[in-house]
């Protein structure tokens, strides 16, 4: 598990409350601003995070996306502007979920240019310790 430096932490945090509550493609002045505070690999994992949860929220009103993580089950092969998540997982309303996913974004990480998921099968609770999952 990787250890973040305690402002970054921080504004990882902030970045991933606000996104919650805006919709990806009407991004407002405080997200845009906490998004251009991070490194350009940082922001694309970023964008791409916040756009696989206002995607899935919206286009399935079944769930409620509030976390990902991009790299539970493999590795997301990165590019300079894009993400290929193979195995990913997402939470919605207290249960994990497998997940791929493909996000491209312009040459400055904040908007997305090309987006597409698949969602998986539901994780059991008794595996999410195993892929650092947690409620």
């Amino acid at each position: 598990m990787m250890l973040l430096p305690p402002m970054k932490k921080l504004c990882l945090t902030v970045l991933a409350s606000v996104t919650l509550a805006w919709p990806a493609n009407a991004m407002d002045s405080a997200l845009r601003t906490g998004l251009l505070k991070l490194d350009p690999q940082t922001r694309l994992e970023q964008r791409c995070d916040a756009e696989v949860l206002d995607r899935i929220t919206h286009d399935d009103h079944k769930y409620k996306a509030d976390r990902v993580v991009a790299y539970a089950f493999a590795t997301p092969e990165m590019e300079t502007d894009a993400i290929t998540s193979p195995g990913a997982a997402f939470r919605s309303k207290g249960q994990w979920y497998r997940l791929k996913f493909k996000c491209r974004t312009a040459p400055d990480h904040m908007q997305v240019l090309d987006f597409r998921y698949r969602i998986g099968e539901e994780i059991p609770e008794i595996d999410w310790s195993e892929y650092n999952l947690y409620n």
